[in-house]
Protein backbone atom coordinates (compact mmCIF):
# COMPACT_ATOMS: atom_id res chain seq x y z
CA UNK A 1 0.00 0.00 0.00
CA UNK A 2 2.68 2.51 0.81
CA UNK A 3 6.38 2.68 -0.72
CA UNK A 4 7.49 2.60 3.08
CA UNK A 5 5.36 0.41 5.59
CA UNK A 6 6.90 1.31 8.65
CA UNK A 7 4.39 -0.56 10.85
CA UNK A 8 4.80 -3.78 8.18
CA UNK A 9 4.51 -7.03 10.38
CA UNK A 10 7.60 -9.11 8.92
CA UNK A 11 6.83 -11.61 6.34
CA UNK A 12 3.13 -10.16 6.22
CA UNK A 13 1.57 -12.35 8.82
CA UNK A 14 -2.18 -11.69 10.46
CA UNK A 15 -1.72 -8.85 12.01
CA UNK A 16 -0.32 -6.98 8.56
CA UNK A 17 -2.79 -8.55 6.95
CA UNK A 18 -5.44 -7.16 9.82
CA UNK A 19 -3.71 -3.53 9.26
CA UNK A 20 -4.24 -3.97 5.43
CA UNK A 21 -7.92 -4.58 5.84
CA UNK A 22 -8.17 -1.81 8.24
CA UNK A 23 -6.80 0.56 5.76
CA UNK A 24 -9.22 -0.23 3.26
CA UNK A 25 -11.96 -0.69 5.13
CA UNK A 26 -11.76 3.05 6.72
CA UNK A 27 -11.04 4.68 10.03
CA UNK A 28 -13.20 5.36 13.06
CA UNK A 29 -12.98 3.82 16.24
CA UNK A 30 -15.53 1.18 16.09
CA UNK A 31 -12.09 -0.29 13.55
CA UNK A 32 -15.11 -2.04 11.20
CA UNK A 33 -14.97 -5.56 13.13
CA UNK A 34 -11.32 -6.14 12.57
CA UNK A 35 -9.91 -5.17 16.05
CA UNK A 36 -7.23 -2.89 14.55
CA UNK A 37 -7.06 0.91 15.55
CA UNK A 38 -5.25 3.05 13.56
CA UNK A 39 -2.74 5.29 14.57
CA UNK A 40 0.03 7.91 13.52
CA UNK A 41 1.11 7.43 10.00
CA UNK A 42 -1.48 5.00 9.74
CA UNK A 43 -4.21 6.96 10.82
CA UNK A 44 -2.57 9.99 8.12
CA UNK A 45 -2.58 7.34 5.08
CA UNK A 46 -6.62 6.86 6.01
CA UNK A 47 -7.17 10.59 5.79
CA UNK A 48 -5.73 10.65 2.53
CA UNK A 49 -7.81 8.30 1.29
CA UNK A 50 -11.06 8.82 2.71
CA UNK A 51 -10.73 12.45 0.99
CA UNK A 52 -10.82 10.21 -2.01
CA UNK A 53 -12.81 7.15 -1.80
CA UNK A 54 -14.52 8.00 1.06
CA UNK A 55 -18.95 8.53 1.60
CA UNK A 56 -18.21 12.35 1.34
CA UNK A 57 -16.44 11.63 -2.07
CA UNK A 58 -18.85 11.75 -5.02
CA UNK A 59 -19.32 8.33 -6.88
CA UNK A 60 -17.90 6.60 -3.81
CA UNK A 61 -19.90 3.99 -1.88
CA UNK A 62 -21.83 5.14 0.62
CA UNK A 63 -21.96 3.80 4.06
CA UNK A 64 -23.84 5.41 7.27
CA UNK A 65 -21.93 4.41 9.76
CA UNK A 66 -18.11 5.56 8.07
CA UNK A 67 -15.91 8.14 9.10
CA UNK A 68 -14.82 8.11 5.30
CA UNK A 69 -16.45 11.23 4.28
CA UNK A 70 -13.97 14.28 4.54
CA UNK A 71 -13.78 15.06 0.78
CA UNK A 72 -11.69 17.62 -0.87
CA UNK A 73 -13.88 20.36 -1.08
CA UNK A 74 -13.44 22.73 -3.24
CA UNK A 75 -10.43 24.82 -2.11
CA UNK A 76 -7.51 24.69 -4.09
CA UNK A 77 -4.94 24.86 -1.57
CA UNK A 78 -6.51 21.99 0.56
CA UNK A 79 -6.20 20.03 -2.62
CA UNK A 80 -2.62 20.98 -3.25
CA UNK A 81 -2.27 19.86 0.50
CA UNK A 82 -4.34 16.44 -0.11
CA UNK A 83 -1.61 16.10 -3.49
CA UNK A 84 1.59 16.43 -0.96
CA UNK A 85 0.41 13.78 1.19
CA UNK A 86 -0.41 11.25 -0.91
CA UNK A 87 3.26 11.59 -2.35
CA UNK A 88 4.38 11.24 0.52
CA UNK A 89 2.49 8.11 1.76
CA UNK A 90 1.81 6.04 -1.54
CA UNK A 91 4.46 5.13 -4.27
CA UNK A 92 4.79 7.21 -7.76
CA UNK A 93 2.75 4.42 -9.93
CA UNK A 94 -0.15 4.74 -6.86
CA UNK A 95 -0.33 8.63 -6.55
CA UNK A 96 -1.00 8.88 -10.61
CA UNK A 97 -3.75 6.32 -10.40
CA UNK A 98 -5.17 8.58 -7.19
CA UNK A 99 -4.62 12.20 -9.22
CA UNK A 100 -6.56 10.35 -12.18
CA UNK A 101 -9.55 9.24 -9.84
CA UNK A 102 -9.96 12.52 -8.12
CA UNK A 103 -10.22 14.13 -11.37
CA UNK A 104 -12.77 11.58 -12.45
CA UNK A 105 -14.71 11.33 -8.93
CA UNK A 106 -14.18 14.49 -7.70
CA UNK A 107 -14.46 16.92 -10.64
CA UNK A 108 -11.05 18.73 -10.16
CA UNK A 109 -10.52 19.71 -13.35
CA UNK A 110 -11.72 23.15 -12.48
CA UNK A 111 -8.74 23.07 -10.24
CA UNK A 112 -5.93 21.95 -12.55
CA UNK A 113 -5.86 25.36 -13.32
CA UNK A 114 -5.27 27.02 -10.37
CA UNK A 115 -1.21 27.32 -10.23
CA UNK A 116 -0.81 26.00 -6.69
CA UNK A 117 -2.32 22.76 -7.73
CA UNK A 118 -0.31 22.31 -10.77
CA UNK A 119 2.76 23.00 -8.91
CA UNK A 120 1.83 20.14 -6.64
CA UNK A 121 0.43 17.10 -9.05
CA UNK A 122 2.67 14.32 -9.96
CA UNK A 123 2.98 14.61 -13.61
CA UNK A 124 2.19 12.04 -15.85
CA UNK A 125 0.59 11.54 -19.76
CA UNK A 126 -2.92 11.57 -18.57
CA UNK A 127 -2.82 15.21 -16.67
CA UNK A 128 -1.27 16.48 -19.60
CA UNK A 129 -3.89 15.24 -21.58
CA UNK A 130 -6.57 16.84 -18.96
CA UNK A 131 -4.59 20.06 -19.06
CA UNK A 132 -4.89 20.35 -22.81
CA UNK A 133 -8.61 19.80 -23.08
CA UNK A 134 -8.61 22.62 -20.77
CA UNK A 135 -6.13 24.83 -22.45
CA UNK A 136 -9.00 26.91 -23.98
CA UNK A 137 -10.17 28.08 -20.53
CA UNK A 138 -6.89 28.24 -18.34
CA UNK A 139 -6.36 31.74 -17.08
CA UNK A 140 -3.51 33.30 -18.12
CA UNK A 141 -1.93 32.99 -14.32
CA UNK A 142 -2.01 29.23 -14.96
CA UNK A 143 -0.92 28.42 -18.31
CA UNK A 144 2.75 29.66 -17.47
CA UNK A 145 2.76 26.94 -14.96
CA UNK A 146 1.14 24.24 -17.20
CA UNK A 147 3.74 24.52 -19.88
CA UNK A 148 6.02 23.91 -17.57
CA UNK A 149 4.13 20.72 -16.63
CA UNK A 150 3.53 19.24 -19.76
CA UNK A 151 7.10 20.65 -20.66
CA UNK A 152 8.42 18.41 -17.61
CA UNK A 153 6.58 15.41 -19.15
CA UNK A 154 7.51 15.59 -22.96
CA UNK A 155 11.11 15.68 -21.65
CA UNK A 156 10.62 12.69 -20.08
CA UNK A 157 9.40 11.18 -23.00
CA UNK A 158 11.94 11.93 -25.18
CA UNK A 159 15.14 11.05 -23.12
CA UNK A 160 12.84 7.06 -22.62
CA UNK A 161 12.12 6.98 -26.69
CA UNK A 162 14.32 9.36 -28.57
CA UNK A 163 17.39 7.55 -28.82
CA UNK A 164 15.85 4.10 -29.58
CA UNK A 165 13.54 5.57 -32.33
CA UNK A 166 16.21 7.01 -34.23
CA UNK A 167 18.37 4.06 -34.26
CA UNK A 168 15.43 1.91 -35.42
CA UNK A 169 14.49 4.11 -37.93
CA UNK A 170 17.75 5.18 -39.23
CA UNK A 171 18.45 1.19 -39.70
CA UNK A 172 15.32 0.87 -41.20
CA UNK A 173 16.17 3.25 -43.65
CA UNK A 174 19.28 2.41 -44.69
CA UNK A 175 18.20 -1.34 -45.04
CA UNK A 176 15.45 0.78 -47.44
CA UNK A 177 18.16 2.28 -49.30
CA UNK A 178 20.48 -0.18 -50.52
CA UNK A 179 20.76 -0.76 -54.15
CA UNK A 180 22.32 -3.98 -55.91
CA UNK A 181 25.01 -2.40 -58.52
CA UNK A 182 26.53 0.34 -56.09
CA UNK A 183 29.39 1.92 -56.67
CA UNK A 184 32.56 1.04 -55.40
CA UNK A 185 32.59 3.28 -52.64
CA UNK A 186 28.87 2.59 -51.63
CA UNK A 187 29.42 -0.99 -50.99
CA UNK A 188 28.25 -2.40 -47.69
CA UNK A 189 30.77 -5.11 -47.49
CA UNK A 190 29.25 -6.81 -44.39
CA UNK A 191 26.03 -7.33 -45.69
CA UNK A 192 27.46 -8.57 -49.30
CA UNK A 193 30.30 -10.71 -47.55
CA UNK A 194 27.10 -12.07 -45.55
CA UNK A 195 25.08 -12.66 -48.68
CA UNK A 196 27.59 -15.01 -50.79
CA UNK A 197 29.16 -16.79 -47.84
CA UNK A 198 28.05 -20.01 -50.27
CA UNK A 199 30.47 -18.75 -52.59
CA UNK A 200 33.76 -19.15 -50.47
CA UNK A 201 36.52 -20.87 -52.30
CA UNK A 202 38.50 -22.53 -49.12
CA UNK A 203 41.42 -23.14 -51.75
CA UNK A 204 41.89 -19.59 -52.17
CA UNK A 205 40.09 -18.51 -48.44
CA UNK A 206 38.42 -15.93 -49.98
CA UNK A 207 34.31 -15.03 -50.73
CA UNK A 208 33.70 -14.86 -54.36
CA UNK A 209 31.19 -11.74 -54.32
CA UNK A 210 28.88 -12.63 -57.23
CA UNK A 211 26.17 -10.15 -55.68
CA UNK A 212 26.67 -6.47 -54.54
CA UNK A 213 24.31 -4.75 -51.91
CA UNK A 214 25.14 -1.32 -51.47
CA UNK A 215 23.33 1.65 -50.18
CA UNK A 216 22.24 4.78 -52.03
CA UNK A 217 24.42 7.51 -53.09
CA UNK A 218 22.40 10.56 -51.49
CA UNK A 219 22.87 9.05 -47.47
CA UNK A 220 21.58 12.30 -45.86
CA UNK A 221 18.80 13.18 -48.29
CA UNK A 222 15.41 12.64 -47.75
CA UNK A 223 14.24 8.99 -48.14
CA UNK A 224 10.83 9.04 -46.77
CA UNK A 225 7.90 11.38 -46.09
CA UNK A 226 5.89 10.37 -42.87
CA UNK A 227 2.29 12.10 -42.56
CA UNK A 228 1.28 11.29 -39.20
CA UNK A 229 -2.93 11.99 -38.69
CA UNK A 230 -4.13 12.38 -35.22
CA UNK A 231 -7.48 12.26 -34.15
CA UNK A 232 -7.75 14.82 -31.06
CA UNK A 233 -11.14 13.91 -30.09
CA UNK A 234 -11.37 13.52 -26.30
CA UNK A 235 -10.79 9.95 -25.93
CA UNK A 236 -7.27 10.28 -27.83
CA UNK A 237 -5.18 12.56 -25.50
CA UNK A 238 -2.69 9.95 -24.39
CA UNK A 239 -2.14 9.11 -27.99
CA UNK A 240 -1.77 12.94 -29.24
CA UNK A 241 0.42 13.36 -26.28
CA UNK A 242 3.04 9.95 -27.57
CA UNK A 243 1.93 10.91 -30.90
CA UNK A 244 3.42 14.91 -30.82
CA UNK A 245 6.71 13.31 -28.80
CA UNK A 246 7.66 10.58 -32.13
CA UNK A 247 6.37 13.89 -34.75
CA UNK A 248 9.58 15.53 -32.88
CA UNK A 249 11.89 13.03 -32.91
CA UNK A 250 11.15 11.89 -36.96
CA UNK A 251 11.63 15.73 -37.49
CA UNK A 252 14.54 15.37 -36.34
CA UNK A 253 16.25 12.82 -38.28
CA UNK A 254 17.15 14.47 -41.65
CA UNK A 255 16.54 11.73 -44.25
CA UNK A 256 12.72 11.63 -43.26
CA UNK A 257 11.19 14.85 -44.05
CA UNK A 258 7.61 14.53 -41.73
CA UNK A 259 4.27 15.86 -41.50
CA UNK A 260 1.98 16.61 -38.16
CA UNK A 261 -1.32 16.84 -38.67
CA UNK A 262 -4.38 16.99 -36.20
CA UNK A 263 -8.41 16.72 -36.60
CA UNK A 264 -11.24 17.01 -35.25
CA UNK A 265 -14.17 17.87 -37.49
CA UNK A 266 -11.32 20.52 -38.79
CA UNK A 267 -7.84 20.03 -39.74
CA UNK A 268 -4.80 21.70 -38.56
CA UNK A 269 -1.18 21.30 -39.97
CA UNK A 270 1.08 21.64 -36.95
CA UNK A 271 4.14 20.87 -39.03
CA UNK A 272 5.90 24.17 -38.31
CA UNK A 273 5.94 23.42 -34.73
CA UNK A 274 7.40 20.38 -34.81
CA UNK A 275 10.84 21.84 -33.56
CA UNK A 276 9.04 21.82 -30.01
CA UNK A 277 6.24 19.15 -29.39
CA UNK A 278 4.59 20.97 -26.27
CA UNK A 279 4.36 24.38 -28.91
CA UNK A 280 2.43 21.27 -30.97
CA UNK A 281 0.62 20.12 -28.10
CA UNK A 282 -0.92 23.46 -26.81
CA UNK A 283 -1.55 23.60 -30.56
CA UNK A 284 -4.39 20.60 -30.46
CA UNK A 285 -7.56 21.15 -29.11
CA UNK A 286 -8.64 17.64 -27.52
CA UNK A 287 -12.83 16.89 -27.55
CA UNK A 288 -15.55 17.75 -30.61
CA UNK A 289 -16.49 15.70 -33.19
CA UNK A 290 -14.61 13.27 -35.92
CA UNK A 291 -14.05 13.92 -39.47
CA UNK A 292 -11.57 10.90 -40.59
CA UNK A 293 -12.29 11.21 -44.36
CA UNK A 294 -11.73 15.44 -44.43
CA UNK A 295 -8.39 14.98 -42.82
CA UNK A 296 -7.05 11.95 -45.24
CA UNK A 297 -8.08 14.29 -47.85
CA UNK A 298 -5.90 16.78 -46.93
CA UNK A 299 -2.82 14.35 -45.78
CA UNK A 300 -3.71 12.77 -49.79
CA UNK A 301 -3.35 16.82 -50.83
CA UNK A 302 0.55 16.74 -49.59
CA UNK A 303 1.35 12.85 -50.74
CA UNK A 304 4.48 13.87 -53.94
CA UNK A 305 6.10 10.21 -53.65
CA UNK A 306 3.70 7.78 -52.88
CA UNK A 307 6.20 4.90 -53.21
CA UNK A 308 8.35 6.67 -50.14
CA UNK A 309 5.48 7.67 -48.53
CA UNK A 310 4.07 6.30 -44.95
CA UNK A 311 0.75 7.29 -43.72
CA UNK A 312 0.00 6.87 -40.22
CA UNK A 313 -3.50 7.13 -38.73
CA UNK A 314 -3.65 6.99 -34.34
CA UNK A 315 -7.66 7.42 -34.06
CA UNK A 316 -10.44 5.22 -32.72
CA UNK A 317 -12.06 5.21 -35.83
CA UNK A 318 -15.64 6.62 -35.07
CA UNK A 319 -16.32 8.53 -38.55
CA UNK A 320 -18.59 11.54 -38.57
CA UNK A 321 -17.89 12.67 -41.72
CA UNK A 322 -18.44 9.69 -44.71
CA UNK A 323 -17.21 6.59 -44.46
CA UNK A 324 -17.33 5.35 -47.78
CA UNK A 325 -15.31 8.04 -48.56
CA UNK A 326 -12.38 7.70 -46.53
CA UNK A 327 -12.22 3.66 -47.52
CA UNK A 328 -11.99 4.78 -50.78
CA UNK A 329 -9.36 7.06 -49.64
CA UNK A 330 -7.42 4.81 -47.94
CA UNK A 331 -7.35 2.20 -50.95
CA UNK A 332 -6.04 4.86 -53.53
CA UNK A 333 -3.54 5.39 -51.50
CA UNK A 334 -2.14 1.80 -51.24
CA UNK A 335 -2.90 1.42 -54.51
CA UNK A 336 -0.72 4.68 -55.62
CA UNK A 337 2.31 2.67 -53.37
CA UNK A 338 2.05 4.43 -50.08
CA UNK A 339 2.49 2.42 -46.94
CA UNK A 340 -0.76 3.04 -44.64
CA UNK A 341 -0.52 2.34 -41.36
CA UNK A 342 -4.06 2.25 -38.37
CA UNK A 343 -3.09 2.69 -34.97
CA UNK A 344 -6.19 2.84 -32.61
CA UNK A 345 -4.51 3.80 -29.99
CA UNK A 346 -0.68 5.43 -29.20
CA UNK A 347 -0.41 4.32 -25.20
CA UNK A 348 0.50 2.01 -22.98
CA UNK A 349 -3.23 1.20 -22.01
CA UNK A 350 -4.14 -1.12 -25.21
CA UNK A 351 -6.98 -0.25 -27.43
CA UNK A 352 -10.24 2.32 -26.34
CA UNK A 353 -13.67 1.52 -27.25
CA UNK A 354 -13.28 1.72 -31.16
CA UNK A 355 -15.30 1.36 -34.04
CA UNK A 356 -14.98 -2.32 -35.04
CA UNK A 357 -16.79 -2.33 -38.29
CA UNK A 358 -14.46 0.61 -39.42
CA UNK A 359 -11.54 -1.58 -38.31
CA UNK A 360 -12.96 -4.44 -40.19
CA UNK A 361 -13.19 -2.78 -44.00
CA UNK A 362 -9.47 -1.35 -43.12
CA UNK A 363 -8.43 -4.71 -42.45
CA UNK A 364 -9.92 -5.88 -45.80
CA UNK A 365 -8.25 -2.96 -47.43
CA UNK A 366 -4.49 -4.61 -46.19
CA UNK A 367 -4.72 -1.77 -43.40
CA UNK A 368 -4.99 -3.83 -40.41
CA UNK A 369 -5.99 -1.45 -37.39
CA UNK A 370 -4.32 -2.30 -33.89
CA UNK A 371 -3.03 -0.74 -30.43
CA UNK A 372 0.40 0.36 -30.20
CA UNK A 373 2.80 0.98 -27.20
CA UNK A 374 5.10 3.81 -27.67
CA UNK A 375 7.71 1.22 -27.14
CA UNK A 376 6.57 -0.95 -30.23
CA UNK A 377 6.17 2.31 -32.57
CA UNK A 378 9.54 2.24 -33.71
CA UNK A 379 8.93 -1.30 -34.86
CA UNK A 380 6.03 -0.69 -36.20
CA UNK A 381 7.61 2.34 -38.41
CA UNK A 382 10.56 0.68 -39.07
CA UNK A 383 8.20 -2.31 -40.83
CA UNK A 384 6.42 0.34 -42.39
CA UNK A 385 9.45 2.34 -44.06
CA UNK A 386 11.53 -1.04 -45.25
CA UNK A 387 7.53 -2.27 -46.66
CA UNK A 388 7.69 -5.44 -44.55
CA UNK A 389 4.59 -7.03 -42.76
CA UNK A 390 3.70 -5.05 -39.55
CA UNK A 391 4.96 -6.19 -36.03
CA UNK A 392 0.85 -6.77 -34.59
CA UNK A 393 0.28 -7.44 -31.21
CA UNK A 394 -1.31 -10.48 -30.42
Amino acid sequence: MSGEESHAAPGGGPDERLRRWRLVLGGGDAADGTGCVLGGRDAAMDRTLAALYGSGSQGGKKREDSSRSAGLGGSAPQVARWLGDIRTYFPTSVVQVMQRDAIDRLGLSSLLMEPEMLEAVEADVHLVGTLLSLNKAMPETAKETARAVVRKVVADLEKRLATRTRATLTGALDRSARISRPRHRDIDWDRTIRANLKNYLPEYGTVVPERLIGYGRAAQAVKKDVILCIDQSGSMAASVVYASVFGAVLASIRSIATRLVVFDTAVVDLTGQLDDPVDVLFGTQLGGGTDINRALAYCQSQITRPADTVVVLISDLYEGGIRDEMLKRVAAMKASGVQFVALLALSDEGAPAYDREHAAALAALGAPAFACTPDLFPEVMAAAIEKRDLPIPE
